[in-house]
């Protein structure tokens, strides 16, 4: 089972050092541990930024000010495309 609150810890991580404000998800990359191959997983939940870029971006309202927001839209858009 998918832990909500052990992604959004590991998005907020990953994606808290990004020069905020940011206006698209290439902004992000350079904040990103492993770069666009940053894997995030729990339970039976695996996706790289780049799947998850592909597959909540769409969700996403850029531009963001701040890593919360951003990480509020992800979780929203993977839960209600049933990813998480």
């Amino acid at each position: 089972m998918t832990d909500e609150a052990e992604l959004r810890e590991q998005f907020t991580e990953a994606f808290e050092n990004a020069d905020y404000p940011i206006s698209n998800p290439m902004d992000l990359v350079p904040a990103l541990p492993n770069g666009p191959g940053t894997k995030f997983e729990s339970g039976d939940f695996s996706m790289t930024a780049m799947e998850l870029n592909s597959k909540a971006a769409g969700k996403a309202d850029f531009p963001y000010e701040s890593v919360d927001g951003l990480v509020d839209d992800l979780i929203a858009g993977l839960k209600e495309d049933d990813h998480i």
